[in-house]
């Protein structure tokens, strides 16, 4: 994967901070290596459904964020990531911290396609999942 800014790591953590939904809801930036980012969220009481595991907006939150930095790592310093599209696989019911790590697939000029993964941890670590997404590479 070619790095087109060597300031990529400190712009996805720029992202992640300044998005205040994502600071809400709790999302913990693991690490950022080029083509390659993880993250982690521990679910508290109003992440749940009713059924008291981790509610499908929450997970494809965490899955879609995480893929946007990914994304970001192989962009330019003058541009942007948006999702552009998603789909998501909801595999099993979560339970637990989650563990998301998000991959370029084939990175681009104007798209790149990102896959991410997502974990559960209760009662052991299990793909509950898994995201491919479109992102859009815009000017800011």
């Amino acid at each position: 994967m070619q790095v087109r800014n060597p300031e990529y790591a400190t712009r996805v953590r720029e992202i992640f901070d300044a998005a205040a939904f994502i600071e809400h809801l709790g999302v913990e930036l693991l690490s950022v290596e080029p083509g390659i980012v993880r993250s982690a969220l521990s679910p508290r009481a109003e992440h749940l459904q009713q059924d008291r595991y981790v509610h499908a907006g929450v997970i494809a939150t965490l899955a879609d964020h995480t893929a946007g930095g990914s994304a970001a790592t192989l962009i330019l310093a003058d541009q942007s990531v948006l999702t552009s599209e998603f789909k998501i696989h909801l595999l099993r019911p979560a339970r637990g911290r989650l563990e998301c790590t998000a991959t370029v697939l084939k990175p681009g000029r104007l798209f790149s396609i990102v896959e991410a993964e997502v974990f559960a941890t209760v009662p052991e670590r299990q793909l509950v999942a898994k995201l491919i997404a479109t992102m859009a590479i815009v000017a800011k």
